[in-house]
Formats: structure tokens, sequence, C-alpha cells
């Protein structure tokens, strides 16, 4: 299993942020510089142009898993350490009450469970989604898509399997905004 780490920006409430309870109950190490993100750690960055898989599950488990938590509505781009693995999810629901049915928008814990079913540790990914009420409701969203990715055997295929689920989604915004 690997460690976690997130890099808090402090961007948000502390009573609702979810990276902040993990923090809390010792499931992932808080750090305030990027930099002392261990080497070589697979990190979620939503620009990267790679995609999360199961072939990160290897070097997650040499140096860490790791993400930003900041605020949705301040999110800009950041300069990435060359030492860092950037990859980023693909299509995804969030479960979170402030971003519900909304992809993409995770919070840091839905990432992190994301990332680590993906990449083949659902046990711990269950792990921490037990720690929220709607922890299992994220799972139920996406139980389709994240057995699919992870059953992917390259990040390629994770995007093919993508462009299904963004096809699926823009059909179903049309149509219920046509429905009088």
């Amino acid at each position: 299993m690997p460690e976690i780490y997130i890099y808090n920006k402090r961007e948000c409430d502390t009573k609702k942020c979810t990276a902040a309870k993990l923090g809390r109950l010792r499931l992932a190490k808080l750090v305030y510089h990027i930099q002392k993100i261990p080497r070589s750690s697979v990190i979620l960055y939503p620009f990267s142009d790679c995609v999360v898989s199961p072939g990160d599950r290897e070097q997650a488990v040499r140096a860490s898993l790791a993400a930003i938590d900041c605020s949705w509505n301040s999110f800009q781009p950041i300069k990435m350490p060359g030492t860092l693995l950037a990859r980023k999810l693909p299509f995804l629901l969030a479960a979170n009450p402030t971003n519900y049915s909304i992809p993409y928008k995770l919070s840091t814990l839905e990432a992190l469970a994301a990332a680590l079913y993906i990449m083949g540790f659902k046990e711990q990914a269950q792990e921490l989604l037990s720690k929220v009420k709607w922890g299992g409701t994220f799972l139920t969203l996406n139980e389709e898509p994240l057995y699919l990715y992870s059953s992917a055997s390259n990040p390629a295929e994770i995007l093919e399997i993508e462009k299904g689920y963004l096809s699926e989604y823009s059909n179903q915004k049309v149509r219920s905004s046509t429905i009088v």
C-alpha cells in the first residue's frame, strides 16, 4: 500500500476539508510545501497530460501517492517539480455534497480513493471513503468506470474508456435540457 501525502494549500474550511480529515485520522501526511512530497511520487494533478493507471501501482508503492488540496474556485496550474510523476484522473462524478454529480470536481479524499482504486488498492480506497458519510455513494456513482479503469491494460485504454463516458454524459445533458 502506498503512503499518502497531501500538499495542503490552506484554501478551504478545515472543518469541511477532506484532506484535513485524512491528516487528523493519520491516513495521510499533510505537507505545506510541494517539495516535501517524496521524490518520484505519483501526484494527482488535473493539468497533467498523463492519466493515472494500474501501471502506476509500483511507483506509488515505491515512493507515495500524493494530491494537491486547494479550492476549485481558485485552482491554477502550479510549477510541478520534475521529480514528481503528475497524473490526472479520468472522468468520474463527485459524490461530495458541494459538487454532487459534477464530473471531475472531486474532493481530495475522492481523488485519492479513485487513484488507489484504479491502481488496484481497492481496500485502501474503501477505507478512505468510509471516513465520510457519502463515501459509499462515490463508489456507487462510479462503480462501472472505476472497474473498467482498474482493468485497463494501459493509459491509452483508459482514455478510450473515458471518451465513452464523456460522450454519454454530454448526450444525457442535451436530453435533460430539452425536456419540458
